[in-house]
């Protein structure tokens, strides 16, 4: 029998407990409330006795909203770039803005920040000095958060040894400083993102652990990635790529069409297409700008180029492959024979490459920094083999290989290094492929359709190009969609384009990101990317 004591509580005296425990944790909730609300009046208070007893308050702050929303208009010419900060400008006054890369005191009276910008970075120095820099001034400096948005006026000095880890070799002694944007507590660090892989292997043997920062992290965070010195390098490369190809064709009197995005059928053939509903009709996101840019030439504009979005459906998760990204395609009229297109594609890309060489040398280097690579190796006039002549150099190596199917991803690099090894050079032309294949509007060779006027081109072993003659003859293309499964009815606007007349013609494809990512050696084409789309990734 069990005692009074053992008897389980009733259930008024349990719901009395539950609210005592409610009462109780109230009161604690109201009393930390309490305590915080006047352990930030204290602090509050103590700034203000800080700014009302020092009389340089006015050199440093934070800036309020009204004082950046365009309140005055200022002469912009008075600005330095933190690049631009050289010896030539010692001694002289200087205002510069960037983020706080990092920020280290030196007791109480000297605070030092490493100003950022655009990849360039300067030490700035804050020492108290009785006329514009206070103690409380070197105690914001070193209170700043790090990767936040300031600005320093102060004077240029050169120091007589070297200074480690920034790009100027200058110091600017702070006189003021005021923070623009403050940044919060950052996911990820920036050194940490910057850091190479060999860097991160010495310091395991070496028994320290530094933090490795994977692909994931990195692309959920990507505002703070593309901070690093290295991705500043890589999209600055893209650039110019882009530019160097839009300058390279014009000057061969091509001209920039501007091709929709929104089609009604599949452009390449297949199921790999993003559908949608266009005012309640079927439609689909344009895989290429292919048909309207044939379509373009049959409208007598000669030679055509485009930059612009491409998307592919594929579930493909590789490191090459995308769903969207960035196409350079090409189409131009072909007088007598489709090497005429192998002509413009191997003059284009040795431009390329000899520009970039030339102008991209600091970018270059900052992404070899965090991802070292050989740099590539071309000829000055483009080799071209045949697709016969690749498939008998992959035989005599012994590999085995159907003569006339498609290459795979490891038999591409195996051709592309027998080709460095015998050539010499790491770009080449593969052409006269297997017609079937290749998309439905491939020309078939005249002497043997078995193949095509069609050619891959290469870096690194590794296919950047897709390119051919295209079918002109509307019979003949008619024949070739319904051989390749392509209903007529979702390209007869396109087949109709050619039964008008229309001058013979071909063209080529390229994905920029891939172009960047083989020429800089990388291993992965979503460092190319600026916010990748791939089957798992939609966002940021």
């Amino acid at each position: 029998m069990s005692t009074p004591e053992s008897q389980p509580p009733s259930e008024d005296a349990a719901s009395v407990s539950k609210k005592a425990a409610k009462k109780e944790a109230a009161k604690q909730e109201k009393l930390r409330r309490r305590q915080e609300q006047e352990a930030l009046a204290a602090a509050t208070r103590s700034l203000a006795v800080d700014d009302e007893q020092d009389p340089l308050a006015a050199n440093y702050g934070d800036v309020p909203l009204n004082e950046i929303q365009s309140k005055t208009v200022e002469d912009v010419s008075r600005w330095t770039e933190v690049g631009a900060l050289t010896n030539t400008l010692e001694n002289r006054s200087v205002l510069i803005r960037g983020r706080a890369q990092t920020i280290r005191a030196v007791g109480k009276n000297m605070a030092f920040v490493v100003v950022r910008e655009r990849g360039f970075t300067v030490q700035c120095v804050a020492t108290v000095q009785p006329d514009t820099v206070s103690r409380q001034m070197v105690k914001y400096v070193a209170g700043l958060s790090r990767e936040s948005i300031i600005d320093i006026e102060g004077v240029v000095s050169a120091p007589s040894v070297e200074i480690k880890g920034t790009t100027q070799q200058v110091e600017v002694q702070v006189r003021k400083v005021y923070c623009v944007s403050k940044a919060a507590v950052l996911p990820i660090n920036i050194e940490d993102a910057a850091r190479s892989d060999a860097e991160i292997e010495k310091a395991l043997q070496a028994g320290e652990k530094l933090v490795r920062v994977n692909q994931d992290t990195r692309l959920n965070n990507r505002v703070l990635d593309l901070r690093t010195p290295a991705n500043q390098g890589i999209f600055r490369i893209q650039s110019q790529v882009g530019n160097i190809f839009r300058q390279f064709l014009l000057s061969e009197d091509f001209f920039e069409i501007h091709t929709p995005k929104l089609i009604a059928g599949s452009s390449e053939g297949g199921a790999a297409v993003f559908r949608l509903d266009y005012k309640g009709q079927p439609a689909c996101l344009a895989q290429s700008p292919q048909l309207h840019k044939q379509m373009a030439i049959c409208g007598d504009f000669g030679r055509v180029f485009e930059i612009g979005g491409v998307y592919r459906a594929e579930d493909s998760y590789t490191h090459r492959h995308l769903c969207e990204f960035i196409g350079l395609d090409v189409e131009m009229e072909i007088k007598s024979h489709y090497s005429e297109v192998m002509d413009i594609v191997g003059r284009l890309f040795v431009t390329i490459f000899d520009t970039l060489n030339k102008t991209c040398e600091k970018e270059l280097e900052a992404v070899g920094r965090q991802y070292p690579f050989e740099p590539l190796k071309y000829l000055p006039e483009t080799l071209r083999l045949t697709f016969e002549e690749g498939i008998q150099m992959l035989k005599d190596a012994g590999v085995e290989v159907d003569p006339m199917g498609d290459l795979n991803t490891e038999v591409e690099r195996k051709l592309g290094q027998l080709v460095l090894e015998k050539y010499g050079t790491e770009f080449y032309i593969l052409h006269r492929y297997p017609l079937a294949v290749r998309p439905f509007y491939t020309m078939p060779c005249h002497d043997n359709h078995a193949y095509s006027n069609s050619f891959d081109v290469f870096i690194r072993g590794e296919e950047i190009i897709s390119g051919a003659q295209r079918v002109h003859v509307p019979e003949l293309l008619a024949e070739r969609a319904q051989a390749c499964g392509i209903e007529l009815k979702t390209i007869s606007t396109y087949i109709d384009a050619f039964r008008y007349g229309a001058p013979p013609h071909g063209g080529f494809g390229v994905g920029l990101e891939r172009v960047v990512m083989l020429f800089c050696g990388l291993n992965n084409i979503r460092k190319t990317s600026l916010f990748p789309r791939d089957p798992l990734r939609i966002a940021p």
